[in-house]
């Protein structure tokens, strides 16, 4: 079985972050801290051994994570 990259929280962000919303809009949305969503996307960086934001989109995209 296939096991996700992502914590549930994570590809909530992630699928935020594609539809353009802010790290404030996405705390905001999801009642949690700007220092929460920023945890989280530097986590998921880290996983996938990437830098910058895009590049942790595009690679979550071509593991089939999370989808535009």
């Amino acid at each position: 079985m296939y096991k996700s990259v992502l914590t549930e929280r994570e590809r909530e962000i992630f699928t935020l972050l594609i539809k353009n919303k802010t790290t404030k809009e996405i705390a905001e949305e999801l009642k949690i801290s700007e220092k929460t969503v920023r945890n989280h996307i530097s986590n998921t960086m880290q996983k996938l051994g990437v830098t910058g934001r895009a590049s942790a989109v595009v690679e979550l995209i071509k593991l089939n994570e999370i989808s535009l």
